[in-house]
């Protein structure tokens, strides 16, 4: 990707996640660039290029992600191996990666935000929220456990998860942020040694 074709695409997600992804023009994004229409076309046909290339960057960095923790990048039906390999320690650090990935860095935290916001105006978006931020990292979580023989996968899922997503809320309006970050750490390895027992 391009020096350019990368800036347009971080500049846009961060116009998206303060302003909305619908109040944001091509010309907005250009001009917060100091670039032309003309150039910001160059290197993409629309808004929803942009948007697209967005999503598959985000896909990609997914699949990195669970992949350096050595957990599985698809779901319990297409890859159910890797699922049994899971371990507890491995989804706990795993979740505390998540939890600075989608807080700390910019192009994750600017995402999160852009679909916390959008997913009141638009359907897709909503469905993207869910995908990311809710009902599948809860699945994915349920899943995990379930193939641990964890008993009750989705109860526990649910009190994992909730701990996290609580976190992100608290972290985005707190000034003592490595507060947040400390103890919500500390109820993952809790909840993870609940669930060795």
């Amino acid at each position: 990707m391009s020096d350019t074709k990368e800036k347009i695409l971080h500049e846009s997600l961060r116009l998206f996640a303060r302003n909305g992804y619908e109040a944001v023009s091509c010309s907005d994004i250009a001009g917060a660039l100091g670039i032309t229409k003309g150039a910001l076309y160059r290197h993409y046909k629309s808004k929803r290029d942009i948007f697209g290339s967005i999503l598959a960057e985000m896909e990609r960095r997914d699949a990195v992600r669970a992949a350096a923790f050595d957990l599985p990048e698809g779901t319990l039906s297409d890859m159910p191996e890797k699922y049994r390999a899971a371990s507890a320690d491995k989804l706990t650090d795993f979740c505390k990666a998540q939890f600075d990935y989608w807080t700390a860095d910019g192009f994750a935290s600017d995402f999160r935000r852009m679909l916390t916001v959008e997913q009141f105006h638009d359907v897709k978006m909503a469905a993207l929220y869910r995908q990311y931020l809710s009902g599948g990292p809860l699945g994915y979580v349920a899943d995990l456990l379930s193939s641990m023989g964890i008993a009750c996968p989705q109860e526990k899922a649910v009190e994992l998860y909730a701990h996290m997503f609580l976190g992100y809320s608290l972290y985005d309006g707190e000034n003592d942020k490595e507060g947040v970050r400390s103890a919500l750490f500390a109820r993952l390895d809790k909840i993870k040694n609940e669930l060795i027992r």
